[in-house]
């Protein structure tokens, strides 16, 4: 400690003297003042440091909730890997998704909304001992963020008290949370529904509002899963209801994706809006030869159409009708109204498809009658089962 020395010194005050005790710094002509605390950094039990260089008193992200983050990468040597900032656009991720490295997963966590901070991640919480991009191997990762909005997860839906909880026959059940004013839901109708799923326990895998869009399906295509197309054949647009779809009209004893085996499933549901769909009307093959190429393909020529067929690496666009061999239409571009688009002979879409727009010209209209082994095979796929031959009625609109 340095050497405090001074003088004392006598002054008169309204007839009283007053000792004064001048104390003042011999070693050093600063003045003695009161020094600002600052931040530091925090260490978590994870390993990860983090330290908040600006308080933004905004909510804390919590397990599912949807963030946008603003963020500048560098190595511990300051060297620059990314920054979302000159992207001119924050990264939006799901809270304990496993969207992102670990390490932000646990530390945004920490955070709130509108916080500026800065985070040590340790090699084990980032990529480890594999190099990404230009990340070497066991990088520390500093990470300059920005919480820039927290969006809550879906919240299940309260059953009104006296609600009623049905269940139908094959074991799906259902209540009517709110009630709707509009049609009946009927096989054929184009259906937007908003929704969130949850597991038994509620945690949610998945969800529409997230993605602030209302999924869209044809009632009775096979374009869900069983315990939907049942389930919503019971409502009518303007409802919100609770479905509880056992295992065995959702995705069964293997699951998918981040459904394990043998999951119930639970879904609130919100029917947005519903109208009758275009009535598909397939191609008049009266008198028509069908032609076979030697892969086994077979088709027929409706309408010839004109000027040159497209090439591989041509951007194809059409419009088609798929049916299975007894009649049951399970797709239909004509019927969403939106042509579809792939790049011809890159197996963006099945073998058939590749090879037999390959014949056609622009107007040209043909039936394709798709063996399983150019289609999808033992395999089968949504409405589609194993081994099915698939008639497609296409239409080429343009390439480029």
């Amino acid at each position: 400690m340095k050497n405090l020395t001074g003088r004392i010194t006598q002054i008169n005050i309204d007839g009283s003297w007053v000792l004064l005790l001048v104390v003042f710094l011999m070693t050093s002509c600063k003045t003695l003042m009161i020094q600002e605390t600052k931040p530091t950094f925090i260490v978590h039990e994870s390993g990860l440091s983090y330290m908040v260089v600006k308080s933004g008193n905004g909510i804390k992200p919590a397990l599912n909730d949807i963030v946008k983050v603003h963020y500048t990468l560098m190595l511990e040597d300051s060297t620059l890997i990314d920054s979302s900032y000159k992207r001119g656009e924050p990264v939006s991720f799901k809270v304990g998704a496993g969207q992102v490295i670990s390490g932000w997963d646990i530390s945004i966590t920490l955070l709130g909304e509108g916080d500026e901070a800065i985070l040590k991640i340790p090699p084990e919480l980032g990529y480890g001992d594999r190099s990404v991009g230009d990340i070497p191997a066991n990088s520390t990762l500093i990470f300059n963020v920005n919480i820039i909005d927290v969006i809550p997860a879906p919240k299940p839906m309260t059953i009104p008290d006296g609600a009623s909880k049905v269940e139908s026959p094959s074991g799906l059940s259902y209540a009517i949370v709110e009630k709707g004013r509009g049609v009946q839901l009927l096989s054929g109708m184009k259906v937007k529904v908003h929704y969130t799923g949850f597991f038994e326990d509620f945690s949610i895998f998945d969800s529409s509002y997230e993605r602030d869009q209302p999924i869209e399906l044809t009632l009775g295509r096979g374009m869900v899963i069983r315990g939907w197309e049942e389930g919503l054949s019971y409502l009518r647009v303007g409802d919100k209801a609770r479905l509880w779809v056992p295992y065995q009209l959702a995705y069964g004893e293997f699951g998918r994706g981040p459904i394990p085996p043998k999951a119930n499933l639970i879904f609130d549901v919100y029917i947005v809006d519903a109208i009758e769909s275009a009535r598909i009307q397939p191609f008049n093959t009266l008198n028509k030869d069908t032609l076979v190429t030697p892969s086994g393909l077979k088709y027929m020529v409706i309408e010839a159409g004109r000027n040159s067929v497209p090439e591989t690496g041509s951007i194809v666009t059409v419009h088609y009708s798929g049916f299975l061999p007894d009649g049951k239409m399970f797709d239909s571009s004509v019927e969403r109204g939106q042509p579809f688009r792939f790049v011809l002979g890159q197996g963006q879409v099945i073998t058939g498809w590749d090879e037999g727009v390959a014949l056609m010209r622009v107007g040209a209209k043909y039936r394709f009658i798709i063996p399983s082994n150019l289609a999808y095979g033992q395999r089968g796929i949504g409405p589609i089962p194993a081994d099915a031959t698939l008639i497609f009625d296409v239409e080429l609109i343009d390439f480029e």
